[in-house]
Formats: structure tokens, sequence, C-alpha cells
């Protein structure tokens, strides 16, 4: 019995306890326009792909040359 009355309180109370939404990044700040700071504070975009890319690129060329090495010591 006490196991319902338990399952049956979460089963109420999950429904009614909901968490509230982070305030905005800078309070508002009294700005008149209301305009907030968007999440990730403005940073470009752009330039984090470039990034990316270019990582990415490095890591295939080092696996592909390392892929060819490994084939030229087979052959040997």
């Amino acid at each position: 019995m006490k196991k319902l009355i338990v399952l049956s309180c979460f089963m109420i109370f999950t429904g009614l306890l909901m968490a509230q939404g982070p305030p905005p990044p800078n309070g508002n700040g009294g700005a008149p326009d209301g305009g907030n700071i968007p999440v990730g504070g403005s940073a470009p975009v752009g330039s984090g792909i470039i990034v990316m890319m270019t990582l990415a690129a490095a890591w295939g060329s080092k696996k592909v040359f390392g892929l060819n090495i490994q084939k030229q010591k087979e052959i040997h």
C-alpha cells in the first residue's frame, strides 16, 4: 500500500513541479529596447566552422599519410 501511495504522489507532483527557464543573460539590464545578449555572446560562427574544417582536413591528411607509410612498410 505504501508503494502505491508513493507512486501516486510521484505521478501527481511531477506534473506540478516544473523548473523555470534561466533568466536572460544580462537580466535585461534596463535597456530601453529590452535587447538581451544572445546565448553564446554573439560569437561569430563562421570562423568556428573554418577552424573545424581545417582541423578535420589536417586529421584526414594525417590518417591518409599514415596509411601510405604503413602500405610502403608492408611492401618492403
